[in-house]
């Protein structure tokens, strides 16, 4: 019984309204909250998380984590190159704003550098404009996601790129038009 059907019944005169039993709260009595098993990436698989926010960070590790996802993190674009090359992630996460670099900068060295040029790229933003996201796909962007998120945008573009095995994997017409794409 909430407050205000306490103070109605203190002031209308009427029986307050019996507690209803507490609600079981397990998985199978809430109801599927998915209408698809949702396809996680293999157990281990490692993810670079390229962005300045704490929170941004920290929401995405425990969401990628609570997968199997090894999490890899860089506060700015050129620690993150230089994590990119030496630990070869599965999977990357870009934000566009970043201090130093930006990440649209950022991905333009990836597509042409040998050792990230098919690691696939996941740029975020808080800005949705059209134009961000169609220039970053136009220099190699795999997907845009925009800020704030939720865990099913997270896993629908996580599950977009992976292939039989379940490792993330660019398409084969989007590792095409980057590599077409002039520098």
């Amino acid at each position: 019984m909430g407050l205000l059907d306490s103070i109605k019944a203190l002031f209308g005169g009427r029986e307050p309204a019996p507690k209803e039993a507490p609600q079981e709260t397990s998985p199978t009595s809430r109801g599927e909250r998915r209408k698809r098993q949702r396809i996680n990436p293999t157990p281990g698989t490692r993810a670079l998380i390229i962005d300045d926010s704490p929170t941004v960070v920290l929401a995405m590790k425990r969401m990628l984590e609570s997968a199997g996802i090894r999490t890899l993190v860089a506060p700015d674009a050129e620690k993150g190159l230089e994590i990119a090359k030496a630990e070869q992630p599965e999977l990357i996460f870009l934000d566009i704003v970043l201090p130093g670099m930006n990440g649209f900068s950022a991905l333009r060295h990836m597509r042409r550098d040998d050792q990230t040029r098919d690691t696939p790229v996941i740029m975020i933003s808080g800005n949705e404009k059209a134009a961000e996201q169609f220039f970053g796909t136009r220099i190699g962007a795999d997907d845009f996601m925009k800020k704030p998120f939720t865990r099913l945008d997270l896993f629908v573009r996580i599950e977009h790129l992976l292939d039989e095995e379940r490792v993330p994997r660019r398409k084969p017409a989007e590792a095409k038009a980057a590599a077409d794409t002039p520098a």
